[in-house]
C-alpha cells in the first residue's frame, strides 16, 4: 500500500506551536503515523462529518481523509478542539 502524504493546515501548525514540548513529541508521532495507517486503532469518525479524530492524552487530532492525501485540520486540548 502506498504511503499517504500528511498535509497540515497553517491553523493546525499554529495550534501545535502552543502545545507544551513534553506533549508535542507524542502528538507529532501520532500525526506522522497517519501516513501509514489513515484509520488507526482507536480513531473515531465524527458524526455527520467526513472527519476523524485520534486522541493523544488530553489533546485531539481532527483530520479528514481524501484520495489526494490527508489534511490535519485542528489540534488542541479536548476542552477546546470541537469548538468552531
Amino acid at each position: 500500500m502506498e504511503r499517504y502524504r500528511v498535509l497540515i493546515k497553517r491553523t493546525a501548525a499554529d495550534e501545535l506551536g502552543r502545545i507544551p514540548k513534553k506533549d508535542l513529541r507524542r502528538i507529532v508521532e501520532r500525526i506522522r503515523s497517519l501516513g501509514d495507517e489513515p484509520r488507526p486503532q482507536g480513531c473515531e469518525k465524527l458524526s455527520a462529518q467526513e472527519r476523524y479524530r485520534i486522541r493523544q492524552g488530553v489533546y485531539r487530532v481532527v483530520y479528514s481523509i481524501d484520495d489526494a492525501g490527508r489534511k490535519v485540520e485542528k489540534v488542541g486540548h479536548r476542552s477546546e478542539v470541537y469548538r468552531k
